[in-house]
């Protein structure tokens, strides 16, 4: 399983259930990376998306504990167990978390790769990614060139996990 974010200086990753910045690099590296394959997110993610809809050419899984929750196009899952139980037949490598940060913070352990969008900034945030720099269970396996979106400066990063955790099934 793999995270998938754009964070700043401090892992930040949203403010107000917004994101931070829109960078058309990130975006497009983003739809390059998901596209065809089963995304898991929080119900406020989803929210934030065109229309609170699905993502297209994705299968998307919602990770929500409200009963009630229902989205076209998706599958909600209403606890860790039964998320893992409905991924156990998807390849690890096809899945890809997106968020938002409780979700991240959940999973964080069981992914062995993280994609991550390095925006050389700080922003007013109050929704954060968990730091991979300070676990030491975390390497940067490999980073970009610097590139540039008008002032804002950015690396695609690629950290491995050396011990994620099995999902329990």
């Amino acid at each position: 399983m793999k995270l998938i974010a754009a964070v700043d200086n401090n892992w930040a990753i949203g403010f107000k259930d917004k994101l931070l910045v829109s960078i058309p690099e990130d975006m497009k590296h983003f739809r390059n990376e998901t596209m065809g394959h089963t995304v898991v997110l929080g119900r406020k993610t989803l929210a934030g998306f065109p229309g609170g809809l699905p993502l297209k050419g994705r299968k998307n899984i919602i990770l929500s504990r409200r009963e009630d929750f229902e989205a076209r196009g998706a599958e909600i899952a209403h606890s860790v167990e039964e998320l893992f139980q409905m991924l156990k037949d998807v390849d690890s490598d096809d899945i890809y978390v997106i968020g938002g940060g409780s979700i991240y913070n959940l999973l964080e352990p069981y992914c062995d790769e993280a994609i991550i969008t390095k925006i050389d900034y700080a922003y007013q945030a109050d929704t954060y990614f968990p730091n991979l720099d300070e676990k030491s269970n975390w390497e940067i396996a490999e980073t970009s060139e610097e590139m540039t979106c008008f002032s804002i400066e950015y690396h695609f990063m690629l950290y491995r996990n050396k011990s994620p955790l099995e999902m329990p099934l």
